[in-house]
């Protein structure tokens, strides 16, 4: 019987000790409530305390994050609009965060909410959906000073989706096509101008080289022309002279020939009137003179006193030739000019007109 009795005691013994055993976790505080009566906390590790009458109260003292459920706001343009929001907050202070709130945690997002609620209805949808950064950080300071007061230190938050209803996502989406319409439009209209100026410059281009050109061609048509004039005036003088020396050895009987073979050859046509230019007396008397009669002038042989050769032709003009010729023309025209313009010098060069 006093072996039984000493074991129960044992046991309770034992049983009792374990109930007074704590293990704080390196993350923890714990807070010590003896007979309703805050005693202090208790530092991470192996702790004893009197069991059955000590109350011990951990709190973790990590960041957490705590999730602001999804809530209808109106904004102050009458837009109706789905947000929540994510919240990080970390206990500071272990005694206020239990002895001053009931839940620190159902009253920071409770808090969270109405603030929330309140800071998008003072501003409008386009500014809640841009200005995500200045709704984080009123609603940081907001809960920041309400929470302080509980031992809590609100670090972060975040805005996680802004959804507005059905009605006004449409509306949005008409507006952000008609935007980009817009805007297509506009870099269009750009493009087309763009075109039309590289357009019209490229014309103006082609014609200024158009002209160009045609100034080019009919420069070097004229010159040619030029060229081409002079060296058929020399070929006709060079046929002149050639005429006049070849024409002395025919005698009168050959010219009376020939002029009898013009009047042939004019008289040979359809025309009513025939035009004798020289004078058909003494075409008859050569006649007549051709057919038996004498004369003493008749016959003449001085051409026999000229030696005709190749020399007669001349020279063939060459390149400096017709330059010569077309300065000696120039040079006269200068002449002429300062004839009719005292004001205008001569060219000494050039020869008197």
């Amino acid at each position: 019987m006093d072996t039984v009795l000493t074991i129960v005691l044992v046991i309770a013994i034992v049983f009792i000790f374990a109930k007074g055993v704590v293990i704080v976790q390196p993350y923890e505080q714990a807070l010590q409530i003896r007979l309703g009566k805050y005693i202090g906390r208790l530092n991470p590790g192996f702790r004893w305390v009197i069991p059955f009458i000590t109350g011990i109260i951990k709190v973790d003292l990590r960041t957490q994050v705590m999730d602001v459920p999804k809530q209808e706001v109106i904004t102050k343009d009458n837009s109706p609009t789905n947000v929540d929001a994510i919240v990080y907050v970390k206990v500071i202070d272990p005694e206020k965060s239990y002895f001053e709130v009931s839940n620190y945690r159902m009253a920071t997002v409770a808090l969270a909410q109405t603030s929330l609620r309140g800071i998008i209805g003072d501003l409008e949808l386009d500014e809640v959906l841009y200005n995500r950064e200045l709704i984080n950080n009123k609603l940081r300071d907001i809960l920041d000073r309400e929470t302080d007061q509980w031992g809590v230190k609100v670090e972060r938050v975040e805005i996680k989706e802004v959804d507005p209803i059905g009605a006004v996502k449409q509306a949005m989406t008409e507006q952000t096509a008609a935007e980009r319409e817009r805007r297509a439009a506009i870099l269009r209209a750009d493009g087309e101008k763009r075109s039309a100026i590289l357009t019209a410059e490229g014309k103006r281009q082609s014609m200024i080289l158009e002209a160009e050109g045609d100034r080019q061609s009919k420069i070097l048509r004229a010159e040619g022309d030029r060229k081409s004039k002079i060296l058929q005036s020399q070929g006709e003088a060079q046929a002149l002279r050639i005429l006049s020396l070849g024409s002395r050895p025919l005698d009168k009987k050959a010219i009376t020939v020939l002029s009898l073979n013009a009047l042939q050859q004019m008289a040979d046509g359809q025309a009513t009137k025939i035009i004798f230019p020289f004078e058909v007396s003494s075409l008859i008397k050569q006649s007549a003179k051709f057919l038996g009669a004498e004369d003493e002038d008749f016959a003449d042989d001085s051409w026999k006193e000229f030696d005709l050769d190749e020399s007669i032709l001349g020279k063939s003009p060459a390149e400096e030739g017709i330059d010569d010729a077309s300065e000696y023309v120039k040079n006269i025209e200068k002449n002429i000019q300062s004839l009719e313009d005292p004001t205008t010098p001569a060219d000494e060069s050039a020869p008197e007109t």
